[in-house]
């Protein structure tokens, strides 16, 4: 080999190699990120997926979630989503207990997997982003965030809100980083989330609202919109911010 070839090699395989450890590190520092939180609250035993305890009283959100719907929300909802995404996923033979992999690839699995993976996904969220002292707005690095990617922190509001009180039927709305590290709102319908393969617009929920029914109605029947009027009273501003530092 000519040395003029031997240099030329050498330097396009080592821009190669220098490629693909950045690559490699840029996976490994993501992958770590989105575990940060999330994976203190999405938990696995030898039984498979955890419904972990929720992190106050049924009765510690009220006025505004009353504490009965609380208790069937979690104790038969949550709870029912839980026991049928772990026996689905034996069924399937799926033995990853990477919730992210579980995701990424669910349009190969049945609706079992899908609709209870997700039911009980959202749903350990959820109780996560509300607590007894929530309320008020985010502050620091968040609220900027919010307020370059929709104007201030009422638009924010709006258009989440909007999002989730004209979702048809049964869904959520979700504050999302996209996978460009930008902020979006976006709803699915039924159990669905962002990380799946299938939603429309993917990205890395760091806030969540149930619009299931039975996440409201004993108390407010039909009237979803003043829910979610009252939601905003129970955000939990600090998971949320946590959140969005894991993810960007």
């Amino acid at each position: 080999m000519k040395k003029t070839d031997f240099f030329k090699t050498s330097m396009i395989l080592g821009a190669g190699a220098l490629f693909l450890v950045l690559l490699q590190s840029s996976c490994v520092n993501t992958k770590g990120k989105d575990a940060a939180l999330i994976s203190t609250i999405i938990t696995t035993d030898s039984e498979g997926f955890v419904q972990k305890e929720l992190p106050y009283d049924f009765n510690a959100l009220e006025p505004y979630i009353d504490a009965k719907t609380m208790e069937l929300h979690y104790g038969k909802h949550h709870a029912g989503y839980t026991r049928k995404f772990n026996a689905a996923l034996a069924e399937e033979g799926i033995e990853t207990d990477d919730i992210y992999e579980i995701f990424s690839n669910i349009s190969q699995y049945g609706p079992g997997v899908r609709n209870n993976g997700g039911g009980y996904f959202n749903h350990s969220l959820f109780w996560n982003f509300m607590s007894p002292d929530g309320g008020g707005q985010p502050e620091g690095e968040l609220l900027e965030a919010i307020e370059d990617s929709f104007g201030s922190f009422d638009a924010f509001k709006e258009l989440f809100s909007n999002a989730a009180a004209t979702q048809f039927g049964s869904g959520w709305a979700w504050l999302i980083v996209d996978e460009e590290g930008a902020l979006q709102v976006v709803a699915t319908s039924n159990q669905d989330n962002p990380l799946m393969d299938i939603a429309t617009v993917k990205g890395s929920p760091i806030l969540n609202i149930d619009v299931w029914e039975h996440a409201y109605y004993l108390k407010y029947q039909n009237k979803r919109t003043e829910y979610i009027s009252n939601f905003w009273n129970l955000v939990n501003w600090d998971t949320v911010s946590r959140m969005y530092k894991d993810f960007v």
